[in-house]
């Protein structure tokens, strides 16, 4: 006899949906919360779950910030409708200057195109 198990990683969208101006790139986008967490499989069925976390991913620009684990566990309960700008840290902030979407490359002056690969600004 033999047992077939294994542990993974899983990730799941919870559902929440919110439209924001993303403070990282400026662009229009929403919010998606996901937990993502380990697990056991037994014969290829998840058996036991462990060390669950939770994060905000934008969808305009794929930026993933991490969240308190009290407050994933609100939002998966449906208890919070809505997330404040502010869970967006300032490091994550979009300051004003242009970002390439090609290359990541940002400025200040008002190129049209991006001076390190050429790609057009949006």
């Amino acid at each position: 006899m033999f047992f077939i198990m294994g542990i993974s990683q899983g990730r799941k969208k919870l559902n929440f949906d919110q439209m924001i101006v993303c403070g990282h790139c400026g662009k229009y986008g929403h919010l998606e919360v996901y937990m993502v967490y380990s697990y056991l499989s037994l014969f290829f069925i998840p058996v036991f779950k462990w060390g669950r976390s939770y994060c905000v991913r934008t969808t305009c620009c794929d930026t993933v910030i991490p969240i308190d684990a009290e407050l994933g566990k609100q939002i998966e309960r449906g208890q919070v409708t809505s997330l404040p700008e502010s869970i967006i840290p300032d490091t994550y902030r979009y300051n004003g200057r242009k970002r390439c979407g090609h290359c990541g490359f940002e400025t200040e002056e008002d190129y049209q195109f991006c001076p390190k690969c050429g790609a057009k600004f949006e």
